[in-house]
């Protein structure tokens, strides 16, 4: 190559440039607690700052960007989040996922290519609102819910790359200490923010506005529950397929019991792993014990992730499955009930 040449342009999903790529990439690491963020990461990716608001718009209106702003760890406030599935019937597909996304505890709700076939978060600010949410769905739906709560979390870190050069940024350990408690401002808090932040230049200004007190107040406190665990961090969460990840799956695991905190961690450790939980097992309907997200752009690159953590786990590993994401149902994150 000659020396003056320049490097190829990366391939990019169509409708995204460069510079969408740039800060689709830094969105998803973290946002600033300023009082112009955006103006903070304009200046960090040489753009203007009415530019990069509308292109952040832009990326949430077309479906690129599915969430921005304070991602929360309910668990963090003494609520829960539970993993469940249903195996539902072909015929009866579009009916179950209404019944099943009607509910504000519903997070997340993903088809998956396995016998179950609808998978779905419940998020709720207890665990008592949380069970009476599967309870509700099965009584909505007439279909078992198999629930498969999280018993222990090895890693939490989703990001998606379009640029190779992007860095990526762990996320720190999350924290030991007991569950922060949420008080009626934090739960207007989370309210004026669950479905993101405004698009506008003081944006915590404006949820300060609505809350009846100063955009200083609104970022000490998101300080202290991002601190306490409450919330992961304040970013873009992307939609996978948009970004060129069409092989989104969830790999599980069996491992034996006693070794199963070690071999969680490891897999956690992994490049390719975005979440990986401790899980119970259900007799007669569920083996595996240890869960992993994986993502790739084609299902091969997915199949090689997993065969790399079998070829890891050796011996230890009696089966594993990857029970791939055909369309996502629902994904907005935690949503709280209002207060009666």
């Amino acid at each position: 190559m000659r020396a003056e040449a320049h490097a190829a342009p990366p391939r990019l999903p169509a409708g995204i440039d460069v510079d969408d790529a740039r800060l689709i990439d830094r969105l998803q690491r973290s946002v600033p607690l300023l009082e112009r963020p955006f103006a903070a990461l304009a200046a960090e990716l040489r753009l203007a700052e009415p530019q990069l608001i509308d292109r952040i718009g832009r990326l949430l209106g077309s479906g690129v960007l599915t969430r921005f702003g304070p991602l929360f760890q309910i668990e963090r406030a003494g609520g829960q989040f539970i993993l469940a599935a249903l195996q539902v019937p072909e015929a009866r597909y579009a009916e179950v996922t209404a019944q099943v996304n009607d509910l504000p505890e519903v997070a997340h709700n993903y088809r998956r290519e396995h016998a179950l076939n609808m998978w779905f978060v419940i998020a709720a600010e207890t665990p008592e609102a949380a069970w009476a949410a599967c309870d509700q769905i099965e009584a909505r739906t007439g279909l078992p819910v198999h629930a498969f709560p999280k018993e222990r979390e090895y890693f939490v870190g989703l990001y998606l790359p379009l640029l190779a050069s992007a860095p990526h940024v762990a996320p720190p350990a999350p924290p030991q200490a007991a569950p922060t408690p949420l008080t009626a401002f934090d739960r207007a808090l989370m309210a004026a923010t669950q479905a993101g932040l405004p698009l506008v230049p003081r944006p915590y200004d404006t949820v300060a506005a609505l809350l009846g007190c100063s955009g200083e107040q609104v970022r000490a406190r998101l300080a202290e529950l991002l601190a306490a665990g409450v919330v992961r961090r304040i970013a873009a969460v992307p939609n996978h397929y948009r970004l060129g990840y069409t092989a989104n799956g969830m790999s599980v695991w069996d491992v034996d019991d006693a070794e199963v905190d070690r071999l969680g961690a490891l897999i956690g450790s992994q490049p390719a792993v975005s979440h990986c939980y401790r899980r119970p097992r259900k007799a007669g309907v569920w083996r595996y014990n240890l869960f992993a997200m994986l993502h790739g752009h084609t299902r091969d690159e997915v199949l090689a992730q997993a065969e790399a953590i079998a070829a890891l786990l050796g011996p230890a590993c009696r089966a594993h499955d990857v029970l791939f994401s055909s369309a996502i149902l629902k994904k907005t994150g935690l949503r709280l009930r209002p207060a009666i």
